[in-house]
């Protein structure tokens, strides 16, 4: 599978508008990136803290995933995602080993990333990201 590291940690806020200045100010990170990623319903916002980004999640669409999990959990940490050589051999693996996959095979997410999802049933509640750039 090849996990380099942590490539980000997706937090689901209200705001980016409102989470934003929280980083920047208190923790003295640098938002340096905002992007919609139109087919999840979703604004991005991207800070770098060492190797690891936090990605926070604003919801485009009440119906959306991150509109539904705010709505049913809350703000907070929505998801932990891995570097991985390849995504879709990552989630091949997943599945050889009883992974029940979220996304079959890799699609197209924040930062021009191919990414995937597990399902948190199978990885102990954490909803769980791959991520390449291949």
């Amino acid at each position: 599978m090849g996990v380099s590291h942590i490539e980000h940690i997706g937090i689901a806020v209200n705001s980016l508008e409102e989470a934003i200045p929280y980083y920047e100010k208190v923790l003295g990170l640098k938002c340096y990136a905002i992007e919609e990623v139109a087919d999840q319903k979703v604004k991005t916002a991207f800070f770098k803290v060492g190797d690891t980004k936090i990605e926070l999640l604003e919801s485009t669409d009440p119906q959306g995933p991150i509109g539904k999990f705010i709505e049913k959990k809350g703000q907070g940490i929505h998801h932990l995602a891995f570097a991985v050589d390849n995504v879709n051999e990552a989630l091949t693996q997943a599945s050889e080993n009883g992974i029940q996959l979220i996304d079959q095979t890799a699609r197209k997410g924040a930062e021009g990333l191919n990414i995937g999802f597990l399902h948190p049933k199978s990885t102990l509640g954490v909803l769980t990201e791959f991520c390449s750039e291949k």
